[in-house]
């Protein structure tokens, strides 16, 4: 069991003969890379299997054609066209498949496209007429593998990543829960808000980073090695182990973000160790989350040395300097433009952003927003920091000054503090942390208070 004392805590860690549905086995995932597309383009690396046929290495491209999905070789001949494609490598260590160009950061600020390699097979389908969807078929540690290294850094110290493999094991674990099917078999059932129809995860930061093989490194390889099988577990089952880029000082619990419920093990927490807080939960009145957003705690996430945040972010990560504390500038033009974009309204003048209620870390969790036309209540952390930005505000940790020469506000500065929900483990304190000498065991501890270590396989 956990103590609290982050120093000298460790995680027990014990066995167990039944994960979920599939007692000492590693799962398989259905990992969704792409959907809504007409066309994509395909590099096969090795020799793959489609059906009877033998499909080469080479260039190809995919397309809706109705709702059947045609692939092409690089010299407009024919290869299939069905419903579905399945392809699967013959070779499973030596053949690999690229998206030369495929979209992440979906929404968010740092949205573009890269290329992408995966392992394992590739199913494309038509689940609506001329839109083709991409799943990868992989096995959980060869998905986790790219995850831990798309979240972060791989270079960041091993101990983090194996805390990382941990988390990213249990939440993908605590998503998939037995369910029977039609056919009295067992599957696996997304359980998270915004259900995945097709797929059991998304490759994207609406579930986990999941970029592919390309900064897969020798020691992610080994954080996965050692942490083989291991989950957080708390009251009999696997942890939903949630985690964001920087909570600011301050996690926040579960509720504050999903549904209304809540978790012992996702609880707020100062992000120091024991007897060393400045700030301390709940910050749910004004006066205090705005003492502590104008502050900068010493804190485990309080991190500014560039070469520790270079082993520590992908590089598309480090371009985002000003995570910790931060301040958005908008004149009222631009607000009321992005409120009327983003909700479908026209609010007339902005006149106020009012904080209704706050979670314990200090997390707008509802908001009225008060035109001179009309006023909406905005509920839940992601929607607010949605409505109020053209992609995504770092976190809903803000307060608003109104800067006016009269009845009506010129310009509104948002202050803010953290990168993210917060809830859970902090990437960028559990990061700072492990730098600093602890190990994943210690960090778990610190983050996920009350639970254990259990390997399932």
């Amino acid at each position: 069991m956990v103590q609290h004392d982050t120093k000298s805590t460790a995680i027990s860690i014990s066995e167990s003969s039944a994960p979920l549905g599939s007692p000492n086995q590693e799962p398989d995932l259905r990992v969704g890379l792409a959907e809504g597309l007409d066309s994509a383009r395909l590099l096969l690396d090795g020799y793959f299997r489609l059906g009877s046929l033998t499909i080469e290495p080479g260039a190809y491209e995919l397309g809706a054609e109705g709702n059947e999905v045609a692939m092409v070789d690089d010299q407009g001949h024919l290869i299939a066209r069905a419903p579905e494609l399945h392809l699967v490598p013959k070779e499973q260590s030596q053949c690999s498949f690229t998206l030369p160009k495929n979209s992440i950061g979906r929404d968010f600020h740092w949205q573009r496209h890269i290329r992408q390699t995966f392992r394992g097979a590739l199913a494309v389908r038509c689940f609506e007429r001329g839109s083709i969807t991409l799943i990868n078929h992989i096995a959980l540690e060869d998905y986790l593998e790219a995850v831990v290294c798309s979240e972060m850094s791989p270079d960041a110290s091993e101990e983090f990543l194996k805390a990382h493999c941990v988390i990213s094991r249990s939440w993908v674990l605590a998503q998939l829960q037995p369910r029977t099917s039609d056919a009295g078999t067992e599957t696996a059932s997304w359980t998270d808000v915004g259900a995945h129809s097709h797929y059991d995860v998304c490759n994207d930061d609406h579930c986990q980073r999941y970029h592919g093989i390309g900064a897969v490194n020798a020691a992610a390889r080994s954080a996965l090695a050692t942490t083989r099988g291991e989950v957080l577990w708390s009251e009999g089952a696997v942890c939903d182990a949630r985690f964001s880029k920087c909570c600011g000082g301050i996690t926040e619990q579960f509720s504050t973000c999903w549904q209304d419920v809540d978790f012992s093990y996702l609880q707020p927490l100062p992000d120091c160790p024991p007897g060393k807080a400045e700030f301390a939960p709940p910050l749910t009145n004004e006066a205090a989350a705005r003492k502590f957003i104008d502050s900068r705690p010493q804190v485990f996430c309080n991190v500014s040395d560039p070469q520790l945040l270079e082993t520590i972010l992908p590089d598309f990560d480090s371009e985002t300097g000003d995570f910790f504390r931060w301040q958005v500038r908008y004149t009222q033009e631009e607000l009321s433009k992005i409120i009327s974009d983003r909700s479908g309204k026209d609010f007339g003048d902005i006149l106020g952003l009012e904080p209704l209620q706050r979670g314990p870390s200090g997390r707008i969790c509802s908001l009225r927003i008060v035109g001179s036309k009309c006023s909406q209540i905005v509920s839940k952390e992601l929607a607010i920091r949605h409505m109020l930005s053209s992609s995504h505000l770092y976190s809903s940790t803000f307060y608003v000054e109104k800067l006016s020469t009269g009845s009506v506000p010129h310009t509104f500065v948002l202050h803010g503090a953290g990168w993210g929900h917060g809830v859970g483990l902090c990437q960028i304190g559990a990061a700072a942390m492990a730098h600093s000498g602890h190990d994943y065991q210690q960090i778990l501890a610190h983050y996920f208070q009350g639970t254990e270590l259990k390997r399932l396989y």
